[in-house]
């Protein structure tokens, strides 16, 4: 094996979590010796989802965001509540524009290789990491691996899950039809059966908009069942009867309290989804990947074991006791996300959703929750 085929950082998978960290070691001249190789089996070309989140002030990612919002609604079958987010913004990327730009940055950059192939295995041996594919074989210092463990199983009796499943339209209309400055983060006013299930509406333009047919449940759906809520909610709820699609999505993200972080070893550290940076209570993933980035550069230039302190332990256990709600009784998904919002502002809801709030506004939280759904899924959790 020649010196061409060891890098001292190997990133399995282009994806969220890899390319964040690739760039955040681009960015930082401590890493332009190293020598980094993406390795990923797509050239990550398409436009395969959508990403949303929210922060306050301006950030790196404005540039490429299709669109910004400052408020919001969220619509059960007995509140409308409004939402004014400031200080905060919501801001939705699509991936092709996070792919480009970040292809961009990197492939400028001498000490980083690019790999189109399949990873097959790792194996560690001696001190170093081997890498091997559908093609070649490979070693490293360390690699970051954002595959999820063959042992996940959704349907698992040892861990909590359910998947966050959905289908989304883009459709322009002929005519203006929605506030663009308004999303309708959850309308509830139409569900599949008593199952949590939720409309979600992104309005880019006044006649351009993404409107998203979301699940929260253990079992997933066809194809034509998204399809059919999402024509009647155009239809009955926004009123709309002539509308073209341009572009459509789908996606599936776990939400669970499997152990993804005990996979990590002293050479290899799972990262994404993979790694357990999926909130397991909301499926939200980009400002906690960005902030998990952070903390793994610090880690690296500090010599500690870059998985060192990843994770805060509260918020993983008050997502166990959410997704166990959700899990047992799914029928609650509307009442919780209506306590949520209605007794909460929303502003302190983003902190806690980001792990950024304090055990005061954590408590305030859990007492607009407070019922015997949940205090049997706190007992059972502990």
């Amino acid at each position: 094996m020649t010196d061409n085929f060891h890098f001292d950082y190997v990133i399995i998978g282009n994806g969220l979590a890899g390319f964040q960290l690739a760039m955040k070691m681009a960015s930082d001249s401590f890493f332009d010796d190293k020598l980094i190789a993406l390795i990923d089996s797509s050239e990550k070309n398409k436009n395969d989802k959508t990403w949303s989140f929210w922060e306050t002030g301006r950030s790196q990612w404005d540039d490429i965001a299709k669109h910004t919002w400052r408020k919001a609604s969220i619509v059960t079958s007995k509140k409308h509540i409004n939402l004014k987010l400031a200080p905060y913004s919501y801001k939705t990327i699509r991936s092709i524009d996070f792919y480009k730009t970040s292809k961009e940055i990197l492939q400028g950059k001498r000490n980083i290789t690019f790999i189109v192939e399949h990873v097959e295995s790792t194996a560690e041996k001696n001190d170093i990491i081997i890498v091997k594919t559908n093609k070649n074989s490979y070693t490293a210092a360390h690699v970051f691996d954002s595959r999820v463990p063959e042992t996940f199983s959704l349907n698992s009796n040892h861990h909590i899950s359910i998947l966050q499943h959905f289908k989304g339209w883009v459709i322009k209309t002929e005519t203006d039809t929605f506030d663009e400055h308004t999303i309708t983060m959850m309308d509830y006013r139409l569900k599949d059966g008593k199952q949590t299930s939720f409309t979600y509406v992104l309005p880019f333009s006044k006649n351009e908009a993404l409107v998203e047919f979301t699940y929260f449940t253990a079992l997933t759906v066809d194809s034509q069942t998204y399809d059919s809520y999402i024509d009647t909610y155009v239809k009955d709820y926004l009123n709309i009867e002539n509308y073209s699609i341009i572009d459509t999505e789908t996606g599936q993200i776990p939400m669970t309290n499997f152990p993804f972080r005990n996979y990590n070893t002293k050479r290899i550290t799972k990262i994404g989804t993979g790694g357990g940076w999926v909130k397991g209570s909301t499926g939200y993933s980009f400002k906690h990947t960005e902030k998990k980035v952070a903390k793994i550069i610090n880690n690296l230039k500090s010599n500690k074991q870059p998985s060192s302190n990843l994770f805060k332990h509260r918020f993983k256990f008050y997502d166990t006791i959410f997704i166990k709600v959700l899990k047992d009784e799914n029928h609650k998904g509307e009442w919780i996300f209506q306590q949520f919002y209605n007794k909460n502002s929303v502003q302190t809801m983003f902190r806690f959703l980001d792990e950024d709030s304090n055990f005061f506004e954590e408590l305030k939280i859990m007492w607009s929750l407070f019922s015997w759904s949940f205090i049997k899924a706190f007992l059972k959790t502990l």
